[in-house]
């Protein structure tokens, strides 16, 4: 599998710290709020990677993140009038609802932050002893300049840094609120404010600076060097570029193998925000469109490539996910069908080996740095080819095992082809009775205005050879 790095801007073959073995760390989100659409895509395009390589056969450590401490918690919490913790506790279990509606599945681990502070003081004392941080006032700051290889993941230089912070740094200095011995420090620990939050530490009470917490927590969950850090784009600089440079300062190796970064959402070809009105949770989204849909649609797109979100977009994937439902649901009446044949019959195993060419051409766009729009198109193609070969008379044999090579194909992808089982109220029950009997008594008039009656409360009825098939529209 060749996978993109953000380090070294190219394609690289994958290669394990441990043969057969994954370390993947996701940054999570901050909960402070409902999860926006946003937030949604690094959640579904690397636990996508994940299956992947599970599907591969590897043993994968996935661990991902909750930020529960942070100004936005606090913000929060003083406008509710409620402890910081409160507010973090009901949005991560808000935010594990949604994965759940989006079928992401749990971590191997999911750190939460302020669960990890012992460690982080221990990293922060290592680095004040190998001279790359220094205390000014309860505040730890980390010397930018005694980690040589600084920028090398954002690839910007130093000496630009240096001349971009310049106007900030001297406002900063004139208020007196910036003690830093460069502009281009960063925090590693702030001290206690009023109202807030705050843990015990050599340097006074006060709380962790929000790029240690991930060097801390994957390093403990993971190791001292992962396999995989991934994220969205807009975190390579300054969060992923900070966490390396304070763990190689303080482990001594190298921090991640690998960096995948996700593109940006626009929504309506806009950048996403609350002042433009269009800023939308994930809640909000799946309250009117299929959780499915939302998932299918985020991978319809190479992860690196910026994804337009928008309501035209969003209904061409519905559309386009029915086609694979639709055959998955036939096979399934076909093995549930008493009549089908059990076992395969002349020319049907030559059928099953037919797929195979569907299969190599999904793994070869997966490997090709995890092109789930190719890996999708294949699917497709596998499923013209279902649609093809399997006429009414076929065995249950062949459509079982038809129906396992798409269910594998689509389970890589967190696509749920099984259908859900649902039901329905008396009074659309009744209608559905009242029309099989008008149709046996050749009233069609009455038959066709009792469709209209369901189709207008979102029952749309098919006709088939087996009865008489329903589904919400």
């Amino acid at each position: 599998m060749k996978i993109f790095n953000t380090l070294t801007r190219r394609k690289e073959e994958f290669k394990p710290i441990t043969p057969g073995k994954v370390g993947i760390y996701v940054c999570g989100p901050t909960v402070y709020d409902y999860i926006h659409i946003g937030n949604a895509r690094p959640m579904i395009v690397f636990d996508t990677l994940r299956r992947y390589f599970e599907y591969k056969g590897y043993e994968v450590n996935y661990v991902s993140n909750f930020t529960d401490v942070d100004d936005k918690i606090i913000k929060r919490a003083i406008a509710d009038n409620v402890p910081s913790e409160v507010i973090s506790e009901r949005y991560i279990e808000e935010c594990r609802k949604d994965m759940k509606a989006l079928n992401v599945r749990p971590a191997t681990t999911h750190p939460q932050a302020t669960k990890e502070i012992p460690d982080m003081i221990e990293m922060v004392n290592t680095l004040i002893e190998k001279k790359h941080a220094y205390e000014k006032n309860g505040t730890v700051y980390f010397r930018t300049r005694s980690f040589p290889d600084y920028g090398k993941l954002s690839h910007k230089n130093i000496d630009d840094l240096e001349s971009g912070h310049r106007d900030e740094a001297h406002q900063l200095k004139v208020s007196g609120e910036d003690e830093k011995e460069d502009n281009l420090d960063f925090v590693l620990w702030k001290p206690k404010k009023e109202g807030e939050p705050s843990w015990g530490s050599p340097w006074g009470d006060g709380r962790p600076g929000w790029h240690l917490e991930c060097s801390v927590m994957s390093k403990k969950y993971i190791g001292g060097t992962i396999d995989i850090h991934a994220g969205g784009e807009d975190l390579i600089f300054p969060h992923h570029e900070n966490e390396i440079a304070q763990s190689e300062a303080a482990n001594g190796t190298e921090f991640a193998r690998y960096w995948m970064h996700n593109g940006f959402l626009k929504i309506d070809n806009e950048k996403m925000s609350k002042s433009l009105g269009n800023f939308f949770t994930v809640r909000e989204i799946c309250e009117k469109y299929d959780p499915q849909v939302v998932r299918f649609f985020m991978l319809s797109a190479q992860y690196r490539s910026p994804l337009n979100f928008s309501e035209e977009l969003i209904i061409a994937s519905k559309n386009s996910l029915e086609r694979i439902l639709t055959s998955a649901e036939k096979l399934h009446d076909i093995i549930n069908n008493p009549a089908s044949a059990e076992s395969l019959k002349d020319g049907e195993a030559e059928i099953i080996d037919g797929v195979k060419p569907f299969i190599a051409k999904f793994e070869e766009a997966m490997d090709d740095d995890l092109n789930t729009a190719d890996a999708v198109s294949a699917v497709f193609e596998l499923v013209k080819y279902i649609n093809l070969k399997t006429t009414a008379d076929v065995s249950k044999a062949l459509a079982a095992e038809l129906y396992k090579t798409l269910e594998t194909l689509t389970d890589v992808l967190g696509i749920i082809i099984e259908k859900k089982e649902d039901s329905l109220d008396e009074e659309v029950e009744k209608l559905i009775e009242e029309r099989q009997q008008a149709r046996k008594n050749k009233d069609f008039a009455r038959a066709d205005e009792i469709r209209d009656k369901l189709l207008a409360m979102g029952i749309e009825l098919k006709d088939t050879r087996e009865g008489v098939k329903w589904k919400r529209i």
